[in-house]
């Protein structure tokens, strides 16, 4: 979801990069939150980290706790930056309550990345 507001809403200003500790798709239901926003992230895969790239990169953020102790790697000049988003995907309960967790999440990182976006047009 962070790779698709992103993508988004930092047209021409950052280029992003997204990554995971293990390569995978896109979960259903945060495919279904993006499109209530017309936002479709249902082509998007989450890659490997590739230490390469990393080094390359003027800020690394991480959303979930796991992704933050697991990065111990990042290099220590690239800037770093923890915001936590409970993940909903454990989330437990009928359909409705796990969409309203996977919303509750995207509306959490929608707010985190337009104030980033916005902190780095301001400065």
């Amino acid at each position: 979801m962070a790779e698709g507001f992103a993508r988004e809403f930092g047209k021409g200003v950052i280029e992003v990069h997204s990554a995971g500790i293990m390569s995978a798709g896109v979960h259903r239901m945060a495919a279904e939150v993006m499109r209530e926003l017309d936002i479709d992230i249902s082509g998007q895969r989450s890659k490997e980290i590739d230490t390469g790239l990393l080094q390359q990169m003027d800020l690394v953020i991480t959303l979930c706790d796991y992704a933050e102790r697991i990065c111990s790697f990042i290099p220590f000049e690239v800037k770093r930056t923890h915001i936590p988003v409970r993940d909903p995907v454990g989330t437990l309960g009928s359909e409705e309550a796990r969409m309203n967790d996977f919303r509750r999440a995207r509306d959490e990182i929608k707010e985190i990345v337009l104030r980033l976006i916005q902190g780095m047009n301001s400065g």
